[in-house]
């Protein structure tokens, strides 16, 4: 039953629930179910990945691609989320409009009126 949950229902706070949205872009929910829980045993805070070794995180993150990238705005983001305020997730680094729909679904029970993503229309649709 997990194979068919969303990213996002499988994560256990705001800050995870960022990093796979950045994991999620440009990829597919099945190379990023692999490769989080992988990167929240060896990180489970945003502390403990901002000092973390980016040699480690860029190999845990490498079956995505973009490695350079992601690195770059897991780095940013996790950073941001420290002082962030927990309404507009776009406020955060590399965190766009899918991103911002997504926590406010999952997060703050919201449904934005005008979500584009396909997953995340069917997560309405049906949730």
């Amino acid at each position: 039953m997990v194979e068919h949950l969303m990213v996002q229902q499988q994560v256990k706070s705001p800050w995870e629930h960022m990093v796979g949205v950045i994991c999620l872009n440009l990829t597919n929910r099945k190379q990023v179910k692999a490769v989080l829980p992988k990167l929240f045993k060896k990180y489970p805070n945003p502390i403990s990945f901002i000092r973390g070794s980016s040699k480690t995180q860029a190999k845990i993150l490498e079956p995505l691609g973009m490695v350079n990238v992601r690195l770059k705005r897991l780095k940013h983001m996790s950073l941001d989320i420290l002082t962030w305020d927990y309404k507009d997730a776009t406020k955060l680094y590399g965190i766009g409009k899918y991103g911002s729909d997504s926590y406010r679904i999952f997060y703050k029970n919201e449904r934005p009126k005008n979500v584009t993503d396909k997953e995340l229309k069917r997560y309405l649709k049906n949730g």
